[in-house]
């Protein structure tokens, strides 16, 4: 048998150095990309129309001014004078996310590619940013977070994100304790039966709400499940959680509007204080422990009188 013919190299194409430039051209014209070049000192040499767009300035009122002083937030023009130092330096360029001002003074996200031009001997003498306008990505990705941590029905957080923040306030090495109070509504399948769970979720939603009046700027509220709630007070202080439970029982004494019905529903509340170290499930139980005794008691209060 004859040896195998050896494959067919590809044709190899050869294109000339005017037109691998007017390629180069047409390409930095025709990105999506914002694709300033400027020297050590930060002004611009070269801006591209997209970064014209987005700045809604000219080409020609572009070159030769700082780009900080036109895409930089202001609180952050000197980290930008400092990142173009180091890179000419010779640093690594490290590629990440920052945040630039649109030519309407909007803030939008931008993932930026950082590359420093050399010549031929290696001496650096401008360096080129390459930036990706990500604002609509990152708005999505936190609104699917967003979903994934919240109550679908009250928009309070849900049990995941409850545990999240608590697991975060006992963390023994950076935590600094929180107070909780797990709330559970007294005899709500009554609501239910009697009024519709259309009317049993306009009185969850109502709870949810009471609870956001006591909440403070840095507590959370959050819904368990069913007509279980917690909300978490970052002070962590006793009196401060029999404060707000006062408060929640002058707020549940009042009735929910349910298609023009009064609706009255209770609650029983439990208080524990989780300390950084203390475990969550620990804590969480001393408050639904808490709770319990208190429906219990009342249980046993209304059998008495009846």
């Amino acid at each position: 048998m004859g040896e195998e013919p050896a494959p067919a190299r590809p044709a190899t194409v050869s294109v000339p150095a005017v037109v691998l430039d007017g390629l180069a051209r047409a390409t930095l014209e025709a990105t999506a990309a914002l694709v300033v070049v400027c020297d050590g000192q930060g002004t611009m040499l070269l801006a591209n129309p997209a970064l014209q767009r987005f700045t809604g300035s000219s080409e020609d009122q572009l070159i030769g001014r700082p780009f900080w002083e036109v895409v930089t937030l202001p609180e952050e023009v000197a980290l930008a004078r400092t990142a173009v130092a180091t890179v000419l330096s010779g640093a690594p360029a490290i590629p990440g996310e920052v945040d630039w001002l649109s030519g309407e003074g909007v803030k939008r996200r931008i993932e930026l590619q950082t590359s420093v031009l050399v010549h031929e001997d290696g001496r650096p003498y401008a360096v080129a940013f390459i930036g990706i306008d990500v604002t609509v990505h990152r708005e999505r990705e936190a609104e699917v977070q967003r979903l994934a941590m919240t109550d679908a029905l009250t928009g309070a957080a849900n049990r995941g994100a409850l545990f999240m923040v608590l697991g975060a306030h006992l963390d023994p090495g950076s935590g600094t304790g929180c107070g909780l109070v797990f709330c559970d509504l007294d005899d709500f399948k009554a609501v239910n039966d009697r009024h519709g769970h259309a009317a049993g979720d306009r009185v969850l939603v109502a709870v949810a709400e009471r609870l956001r009046e006591l909440a403070g700027p840095d507590d959370v509220v959050a819904r368990l499940g069913g007509d279980e709630f917690v909300l978490l007070c970052a002070d962590g202080d006793e009196e401060a959680l029999a404060d707000r439970v006062r408060r929640f029982d002058h707020l549940m004494a009042q009735p929910v509007e349910v298609a023009g019905t009064p609706v009255h529903v209770g609650a029983s509340t439990g208080t524990a204080v989780g300390r950084p170290g203390d475990d969550p499930d620990d804590v969480m139980l001393r408050a639904d422990l808490g709770m319990y005794g208190m429906k219990t008691r009342r249980r046993i209060r209304r059998a008495s009188r009846g």
